[in-house]
Formats: structure tokens, C-alpha cells, sequence
């Protein structure tokens, strides 16, 4: 059940409380001053206070606001005598969430701290479902769909590893599915009925994800007009996901490094350590060691996130499970738009497995979503795929002019490989430092970091944001990488290439390396 601290600094009482509570199947601690209740609160917070209102040094209403200080949604019940519920009724409008007046039977008792606990136990679980929430609103999936000889070693090793508290490592390139074997391995464990809670690590700034971690303290920067817990303590009891731990700021890895080692943190604001009982579950598509190596990530960090790997398997290694997903999300979008499910046909399933999938799982299933929605029959046909499909032979050659120079574009995105400017003999016609023009018709063979080339496929949906896209790969590649000079030959900040690059690399539209 549930575990109630009791405070009185009368013996006799203490000891009826703490039996009354006990009787109902809740764990009673028993402190005889607020000074004592107060050390216990900080070292774990008990689920419900039972308090005198009248007791020396530090009396009721003092207790409850140093309480509402560390924890401002903890439930404290008084307990008064007849001549002071006025005094408790004031409390109440403090905070505290009832009173009891003497003398009172044990069944008021024991109602009213159920109904305290209950009462803090929703609003826990709403606050966890607002950290937690998915964009759609719907609880994020736990199935790990494929048949194949991969995925069935992986659910062995995830239900191996569910049951031991020790932290997990999962590598994986991006959209492979790390997030869903996290949520697995919770659902498995011993910790299913706690909270689960995901936080993305690249996705917020150094400060922002200090807060959102630890939790923060009212006024302890500008904006924090209220008290905050972080995501340590709204999972304490469950799992909690940190996702892309390799995006975590330097001085952040080594207050996470003090979590994992001894499981006490502080608020932002805050000199109090506080404990915390959360499995954590970390992810990440980079090279971890290779980082330590080069000296963006701790060792000692890694080594203690590296207790349990797993290492999710990229979609080309398993193309045995392709028909199944694609099926599996056809199904799922056929449900979401109440209509009838589209089937792939034999020759779009070969298409589909003869694939490479650079963006893995998360790709094949914006294709089965376009393919869905443009699709204008019952079925899905190789012809209305391939295009979409990155190195399929069928893909076109186009030529887009811009800024007066010619693009020959017959390689798809993701795919490494070289990046002709002008490759089929293009004229580029210009004027050199002594006047004479010239037909400049080379083969500039650069290639930048596997990103090949965009696919443009002059079919009639060709837009304004792939020959942006096109347009923003040339001038990278020309600059060898180089951000800073790429954003000043296109006349546009850094920050903005950034966040454009970024926004395509989400979307599976460039390659993660880019």
C-alpha cells in the first residue's frame, strides 16, 4: 500500500495513529517532531503526512510550509483538537489537504488519508502523462513487429534484461526502433506499473534539460515562477528513457554520472539532495567509444550507461521482416483514417526488399503513408513506389538550372556516393579575371561525407523545397562541410542551415552524417 508519515510529539498518539494505518495495510513511519519529519521527507518523500497541528518548536502550519517548499503536491492532513479548527481550516487554505479533529475514529482516519493518496496519485499520473505525451495523444507503441531471425535474438535479449535493475545501452542507427525496445523492456519488468517516462536529450538546451531532468525550484532562474520536479522524480519507481545521450552538454554528464552512481540529485536551485529508485534507459545512433575517444563524451559515463547493450539491427539486415512492417502500417493508417487497408503488390514487395532503407524503419513507413494516401485504387504498385525509393534504377535523370548552373541530379539522397556538378558535360559558361568567355564543361567529382544527391524527379512533384534541399547539398559539398561558408555563399545564417538541416535529417531526407 501506501507509506504514511506520522507526526506527533505525543507518544500515545503516535502510536494509535501509526496502528490505525498499519491495520489498513499502509506502511506507517512514526517522527516525534517536524525537525525529524522534515529529514525524512527530503531523504524520500513518504506518499501522505499526518500531523499535529499543536506541537513545540515547530508546529503544524510550519511543518506544512517547509513541506510545500520540497514537495508542493505531497498531501499533510492535520490532526486538531475541537478549539483550534479554525486554525486547521487556515491550513487548509495553505495547502494542506484535510483535517481531522479529535478525538476521531480510525475509519475517518483511514478514509481521509485514502482519499489523499488517491487524490496525489492522480495528479501524479497527469503529470506524467503530459511529460509523456505522444504528438498524436496516443500512448506510444510497445510492439516490435517483424518474424525474422533479428528481431526474435532481440526479444530474447530484451525479455533477458527486463527483470535486472541495471542501465541499458541501446545502440542503433536512427529510426530502427530504440525508443519501442525501451518501452518493451519496461513493460516486462518488474517496474510495468510504474511510470515511463522519454526525454530527448538533443532536443533541448543545456539549461532547459538540467530543469527537465532535476526538476527546479521556484524563482531559481527568470521564469520559474513555480516549483518543478524533474523527470527523475515524477519516474521514481520506474524507467526513464534518455534519448541521444551523446547530445548531452558536457557539464550535464557529470551530474548524470553522480545520478547513476549514487541515485541523488538536486533541483536546479537547490542545495538538497534528494534520492530517487528510477531505472534508466539510454540511446544512442553515434559511436560512443569513438566519442569518448575523441574527447565529447566522458568515459567514466559511458562505462557506467554501458552495463546492459543492446544493439538494434539496422531494416537492411533484416529485409525478411519488410513485407510484415510495411502490412503491419498499412493496417495501422487504414485504422487511424477508417478505411480499408491498401495491399502491396508482389512486384512493390520485391521493390521494397530489394531496398537499402538509409532511414530504416521510420522510412518504409512515411513510404506506406504516402503510398496509402496517393494510391487510387485497393492496391500499391511498384511504379507509384520506386520513385520515392533512393537508388532505384528507374529514378530519372533531371536537370535543374539554378543560378545559371546546371545540376544533373540521376543519384538518390542517403545514398554515398559522388556529386557531379555539370557531370554529362554542361556548358558553365562565365567570364574569367581576363575578359575572355568561356564554355567551362568539367566533371567535378567531390563527394561529402556519403550524402550523394537529392532525388529530383521531374514527374511532376518536383517543389521549391527539393531544389532548396539540392541547392543547400551542392554548396555544403563545395565547402568540403564547412558550415559557416556555406551559409554565407547561400546569403542565410548559420543557425538557419542548421535547423534546416536538422528539420531534413528528422524527416529521413539526408542522411544522419550530413
Amino acid at each position: 500500500m501506501a507509506r504514511v508519515l506520522v507526526v506527533d510529539d505525543k507518544e500515545m498518539m503516535r502510536d494509535s495513529v501509526t496502528t490505525i494505518l498499519s491495520r489498513k495495510g499502509h506502511t506507517a513511519v512514526a517522527c516525534s517532531n517536524a525537525k525529524a519529519a522534515l529529514e525524512r521527507v527530503v531523504e524520500r518523500a513518504p506518499d501522505a503526512i499526518v500531523t499535529d497541528l499543536q506541537m513545540p518548536d515547530m508546529n503544524g502550519l510550519e511543518l506544512l510550509a517547509e513541506v510545500r517548499a520540497i514537495d508542493d503536491q505531497l498531501p499533510v492532513i492535520m490532526m486538531t483538537a475541537f478549539g483550534t479548527v479554525e486554525t486547521a481550516v487556515q491550513a487548509m487554505k495553505q495547502g494542506a489537504y484535510d483535517y481531522v479533529t479529535k478525538p476521531f475514529s480510525g475509519d475517518d482516519l483511514a478514509m481521509t488519508v485514502d482519499r489523499a493518496i488517491e487524490h496525489a496519485r492522480v495528479v501524479r499520473e497527469n503529470q506524467i502523462l503530459r511529460a509523456n505525451a505522444t504528438p498524436n495523444g496516443k500512448p506510444a507503441s510497445v510492439e516490435m513487429v517483424g518474424s525474422g531471425p533479428s528481431m526474435s535474438a532481440l526479444r530474447a535479449a530484451i525479455a533477458q534484461l527486463a527483470d535486472s535493475q541495471g542501465t541499458v545501452l541501446i545502440n542503433g542507427e536512427s529510426g530502427t526502433g530504440k525508443e519501442v525496445a525501451a518501452r518493451l523492456m519496461h513493460s516486462l519488468s518488474a517496474r510495468a506499473n510504474a511510470p515511463f517516462l522519454a526525454l530527448n536529450c538533443a532536443a533541448l538546451s543545456a539549461s532547459l534539460l538540467e530543469s527537465e531532468l532535476f526538476g527546479h525550484e521556484k524563482g531559481a532562474f527568470t521564469g520559474a515562477d513555480k516549483l518543478r520536479k524533474g523527470r527523475f522524480e515524477l519516474a521514481d519507481g520506474g524507467t526513464l528513457l534518455l534519448d541521444e545521450i551523446s547530445e548531452i552538454a558536457p557539464e550535464l554528464q557529470a551530474k548524470l554520472l553522480r545520478v547513476l552512481q549514487e541515485r541523488v540529485f538536486e533541483r536546479v536551485g537547490s542545495s538538497q539532495s534528494r534520492s530517487a529508485d528510477v531505472r534508466v534507459i539510454a540511446t544512442t545512433n553515434r559511436d560512443l567509444e569513438a566519442e569518448v575517444a575523441k574527447g565529447r563524451f566522458r568515459g567514466d559515463l559511458f562505462y557506467r550507461l554501458n552495463v546492459l547493450p543492446v544493439t538494434m539491427p539496422p531494416l537492411r539486415d533484416r529485409v525478411e521482416d519488410v513485407a510484415e512492417l510495411a502490412k503491419h502500417f498499412l493496417a495501422q493508417l487504414a485504422a487511424r483514417e477508417g478505411k480499408r487497408a491498401r495491399r502491396l503488390t508482389d512486384e512493390a514487395i520485391a521493390l521494397l526488399n530489394g531496398y537499402s532503407w538509409p532511414g530504416n524503419v521510420r522510412e518504409l513507413q512515411n513510404i506506406c503513408e504516402r503510398a496509402a494516401v496517393l494510391s487510387m485504387g485497393e492496391t500499391i504498385d511498384a511504379p507509384l513506389l520506386r520513385p520515392w525509393l533512393m537508388g532505384t534504377a528507374a529514378a530519372p535523370v533531371v536537370t535543374v538550372d539554378h543560378g545559371g548552373v546546371q545540376l544533373a541530379l540521376n543519384r538518390p539522397i542517403g545514398v554515398a556516393g559522388t556529386y557531379r556538378n555539370g557531370s554529362n558535360g554542361h556548358a558553365n559558361g562565365h567570364t574569367n579575371g581576363h575578359g575572355n568567355g568561356h564554355a567551362n564543361g568539367h566533371s567535378n567529382g567531390h563527394a561529402y561525407a556519403g550524402a550523394g544527391v537529392p532525388p529530383i524527379i521531374c514527374d511532376g512533384t518536383v517543389t521549391l523545397d527539393d531544389v532548396e534541399r539540392v541547392t543547400i547539398l551542392t554548396t555544403l559539398e563545395r565547402n568540403r562541410g564547412h558550415r559557416q561558408k556555406t551559409a554565407r555563399d547561400l546569403g542565410i545564417g548559420v543557425r538557419t542551415l542548421g535547423l534546416k538541416l536538422k528539420k531534413w535529417k528528422e524527416e529521413s531526407r539526408i542522411p544522419a552524417n550530413v
